[in-house]
């Protein structure tokens, strides 16, 4: 507060307020920069369904309906009921739910429920108005006025008192309309033409800036919408470029407006998000004016010594307040976050500020089911980065679209690395580089991206080609961006697109967003953590980022369905809880997600094990660590699709194997014997903010009550920054274990959070004894005699490996279900591994755990299973291999069942050559003995026919696509 000091006598109170009143006057004309009106609130609105509204001159008259703005249609309850009929935006692949005699009863009103992706309130796709009044104040006479409208979908057109003021389409940036010339003090009337068809520009119904995959191809505007004044002269646009290098910000300021004369530029920098506090000099400049609507000029700001840094761990930033008096003596001040750093590319991988940089991302695919859209506040994308940060990560690709300002802005606060990319995935229909309007408007929204976001530090990379393009001549363009880009802006690095193995390369991409380096080859190799994917990038020299990895699928947890309290709703979750309770198995859902979960987070871990050992790699992007609702609904996440935890895992046990620093393991195997010796190579994964010196790493072994049986300390040493840094080996002899269990080795930084461990299964080496005996009858073949031996109450192991008809199209992997069976057309696998009850005495003398994991390995991988069709609706069997939730059959690998007056122990494992299959070889074990049991007793009585039927019959519920396409009369119209 200023504080009027004076000598002598009082002055009048007159006097004063006199003063004080052409004091605030002064301050007030100085701060016409300061003005703006919201125009958030209450609008009239009218839906254009048949396209008329230009045509009828509708902003001429008054709309009939109201609506709240910011907002979309669909939060505001508006737009058309959801039938059969809803024209999508978006490609379905697996069709078959519109022909599929079972799904009948979910096609029907009222009761629709469809697989694909969330059931909106709402839909509407084409032309809406909005229409408001508004008053301007006088003072407004002789300033620059705009409206400014931020993140509207998709295509705007705006009149003032039925003058046209033009028309702007632009799916990542604010759609700004100057109304100078139009827009005079008193009160008018402002329309909004909305349309979110799409036309000629065609980015892609499955693109994620607008897909029903994802958010949605809503109608309205979502984010700030404001009139705002300022000088006729005034600041445009500013630009900040970091040198970290040279301790400077070169700082380009683009004036605009017609006045000629000289012109003052003021500007400093504060210091702010850092423990270190740091004022930076303030410069003057002066800049002359003339008649030129546009005036650019560079500054040079030096930040000093004390310059702070931004980075993940540090994310110091930094405002720049500039200051502009005009030729006139107006003032307008503008403040602009940037943050010093250097993202640059050294070799095969990224720096910080000159220090390596693993990038451990995730892929966001605007997947916001509350709303529809992205939020629009930095408080929900801090919580959102920080969400990711707790799992390890440090860093998003924004799969085919670009967020709105506040995610830049959180993620600068939060120290997050961004990729995102031209809002299109420009196929499925469209392409790029044929010289359609796609092309130009690629273009042009990447600029309008750099000149939004550019000062931003969190925006280290783009796609300027968004995801996976179709066209005979994307590598042309997309090379043609590039280079343009790099020219253009160097605050960044630049890969043509995201994309998949098939997709040709883009020879000069600064960066490679691909996905060979990726996946686990447990389907045809023993798991092992020996390996990692250096063939897959070793002829290429710049860095590869790992695109979509993981895409590992758990089962739905119906618990979501009830907090889905916005505009979409998961009918496709009902769908599916719906379908299990058909099949008699709605009371084993929790158990279904659960062992599911265990298995997903099981490959992941490995799986980015795997890329953490691999010298060169630059980075990995997940999908994901949040689910995907659309595309068939993909449950790959770690997190729903509210980015809410999945009860099977927490972030802190995700982030001992996810981090910055990371200790790995190399093994051959994950299963021993107990004549052999358990050997592991130690090595440091170490991205952490600097080396590691003097670090003490311990590693201990223990069983599985907790008991320690080995433990030790590597020599205390410095570790660089990067990965496969040498640690040393473990040696421990297994001679010691002589029941089968699982082991757990843990390996620590001493002093620090970082950690990692590893199960492995020890099995006796000697397994000559079986414990064949005369009262139980092994066979391979349900026969005549077996068939007696049953009805006569006789006890029988039906061993059925490779004898299946009745399940025979099940395809069964140790590994789940990849994205998800619909979007593929039921591409293998089918199952999500496996569930049963670990203290079942069948499992007395093997290790076994109520889901996946590695000792089920040699057991459960290509497994033939039985599809128990027949059977009765509550039975369970023994060991039970999870179907894809688009199907729900009860499947088994392992029963138990009384036939006629006989016991029934069947399997459809394989148990042949099993002296080089310990964990096999334990299990078969362990069944002869329960068989030999008085334990062994079931209670479910089976027919004689169901199980005969499994040899004989094929399945009579199975998978059909019906048609190779989507229906044509479901399609989006698209040019």
């Amino acid at each position: 507060m200023m504080k009027l000091k004076h000598k002598g006598g009082s002055p009048s109170k007159g006097w004063l307020t006199l003063k004080w009143l052409t004091f605030l006057l002064i301050i007030l004309s100085n701060l016409a920069s300061a003005q703006s009106i919201s125009l958030a609130g209450d609008w009239q609105f009218q839906m254009d369904r048949n396209d008329v509204g230009i045509q009828e001159q509708w902003f001429n008259k008054k709309l009939a309906d109201n609506i709240k703005l910011p907002g979309s249609m669909l939060t505001n309850g508006k737009g058309d009921d959801v039938t059969l009929q809803t024209k999508w935006t978006g490609s379905i692949y697996d069709s078959s739910w519109f022909f599929n005699p079972r799904m009948e009863k979910y096609r029907q009103p009222g009761n629709l429920k469809f697989p694909f992706w969330l059931t909106p309130a709402k839909y509407f796709v084409g032309a809406a108005w909005y229409q408001k009044e508004v008053t301007i104040p006088a003072n407004w006479a002789k300033e620059n006025v705009e409206l400014f409208l931020e993140r509207c979908h998709t295509e705007t057109m705006v009149w003032v008192d039925g003058r046209e003021a033009g028309m702007q389409n632009s799916l990542v940036a604010p759609h700004v309309y100057d109304l100078t010339t139009i827009l005079s003090p008193g009160k008018h009337v402002i329309t909004i033409r909305v349309d979110n068809r799409i036309k000629a520009i065609n980015v892609g119904p499955d693109s994620h800036s607008l897909t029903d995959h994802t958010e949605g191809n809503w109608n309205g505007i979502i984010g700030k919408i404001l009139l705002e004044a300022a000088p006729i002269v005034h600041i445009e646009n500013i630009q900040v470029y970091p040198d970290v290098a040279n301790k400077q910000a070169i700082v380009v300021v683009t004036l605009k407006g017609q006045q000629e004369g000289n012109a003052k530029v003021t500007l400093g920098a504060t210091a702010f998000n850092t423990k270190v506090a740091h004022q930076v000099p303030a410069i003057a400049s002066s800049v002359t004016l003339n008649k030129d609507t546009l005036t650019t000029q560079q500054f040079t700001l030096p930040m000093t010594d004390k310059v702070q840094l931004w980075d993940e761990f540090n994310p110091g930033l930094y405002k720049l307040q500039l200051t502009l008096q005009t030729p006139g003596g107006e003032k307008q001040t503008k403040e602009v976050v940037f943050g010093m750093r250097s993202f640059k590319i050294v070799g095969t991988g990224f720096t910080i500020n000159d220090r390596p940089v693993f990038l451990r991302g995730t892929v966001n695919n605007c997947e916001f089911p509350l709303t529809g859209f992205p939020p629009m506040d930095e408080a929900s994308w801090i919580k959102l980065f920080n969400t990711a940060k707790a799992h390890g990560l440090n860093h998003m690709r924004f799969h085919s679209w670009c967020p709105p300002e506040a995610a830049f802005k959180a993620a600068d606060l939060t120290g997050f690395y961004l990729q995102p990319e031209g809002p299109g995935w420009v196929n499925h229909g469209t392409s790029l580089g044929d010289g359609k309007p796609i092309d130009k408007y690629m273009y042009e929204e990447t600029d309008r991206m750099a000149g939004w976001y550019g000062n931003y530090a969190s925006f280290c990379m783009e796609a300027v080609g968004g995801n996976e393009p179709a066209g005979r001549n994307q590598v042309k363009f997309l090379t043609e961006m590039i280079h343009y880009w790099e020219a253009k802006d160097k605050r960044r690095v630049y890969t043509g697109a995201s994309v998949g193995n098939s997709w040709p390369l883009v020879p000069e991409n600064e960066y490679m967003v691909k996905a060979g380096a990726r996946g686990l080859n447990w389907v045809n190799a023993r798991p092992e953590s020996d390996s990692d994917y250096h063939a897959s990038i070793q002829k290429f020299n710049v860095p590869y980022v790992v695109h979509e990895m993981g895409q590992w699928c758990a089962f739905p947890d119906f618990n979501e369905i009830n907090r889905f309290t916005g505009v979409y709703k998961e009918r496709n979750f009902e769908l599916f809880r719906e379908l299990l309770a058909e099949h008699g198995m709605a009371d084993q859902a929790n158990d279904f997600l659960m062992a599911s979960g265990k298995l997903q987070v099981l490959c992941y871990k490995n799986e980015l094990e795997k890329a953490m050992r691999t010298k060169g790699l630059a980075g990995f992007q997940m999908l994901g660590l949040q689910d995907f609702p659309g595309q068939g609904t993909a449950l790959v996440g770690m997190l729903n699709a509210l980015w809410q935890d999945k009860p099977y895992i927490t972030p802190q046990q995700v982030k001992r194997f996810c981090n910055a620093v990371v200790p790995l393991t190399r093994m051959p195997k994950f299963v021993y014997t107990n004549n052999e010796k358990l050997t592991a190579q130690v090595e440091l994964f170490n991205y952490g903010a600097s080396e590691l010196k003097n670090a003490v790493i311990n590693w201990v072994i223990k069983d599985s009550t907790g008991k320690v049986l080995a433990k030790g300390t590597f020599d205390k040493k410095e570790y660089a920054l990067g990965n496969c840094l040498p640690v040393g080996t473990i040696d421990y002899p297994l001679s010691a274990i002589k029941t089968p269990m699982r082991l757990n080795l843990d390996i620590s930084i001493a002093g620090t959070e970082y950690g990692n461990d590893w199960n492995v299964w020890v099995f006796e080496s000697d397994m000559d004894n079986y414990g064949f005996a005369d009262d139980v009858y092994y066979c391979d073949t349900l026969d005549e005699r077996i068939v007696s031996l049953l009805q006569n109450g006789r006890t029988v192991f039906l061993e059925a490996a490779g004898k299946i008809k009745k399940g025979k199209e099940v395809v069964n992997y140790f590994t789940p279900v990849f994205w998800n069976t619909s979007w593929f057309k039921m591409r293998p696998p089918h199952t999500l591994g496996i569930v049963c009850d670990p203290n079942h005495p069948a499992f007395k003398n093997f290790p076994a755990t109520y889901h996946s994991d590695l000792q089920w390995w040699d057991v459960v991988n290509k497994a033939q299973v039985m599809h128990l069709e027949d059977f009765p609706k509550g039975f369970k069997p023994i060991l039970q291999p999870i179907d894809t939730w688009f199907i729900n059959r009860k499947l088994a690998l392992l029963l138990e069942a009384k036939v006629g007056k006989g016991k029934l122990l069947m399997s459809s494992i394989d148990f042949n050559d099993l002296e080089n299959r310990p964990a096999a070889a334990q299990l078969l074990k362990s069944l002869l003995r329960y068989m030999h049991s008085t334990e062994f007793n079931p209670t479910s009585t089976v027919e004689l026919s169901a199980v005969q039927a499994l040899f004989t019959e094929p399945s009579r519920e199975t998978w059909s696509g019906y048609t190779k396409d989507s229906p044509d009369e479901l399609k989006p119209k698209v040019n």
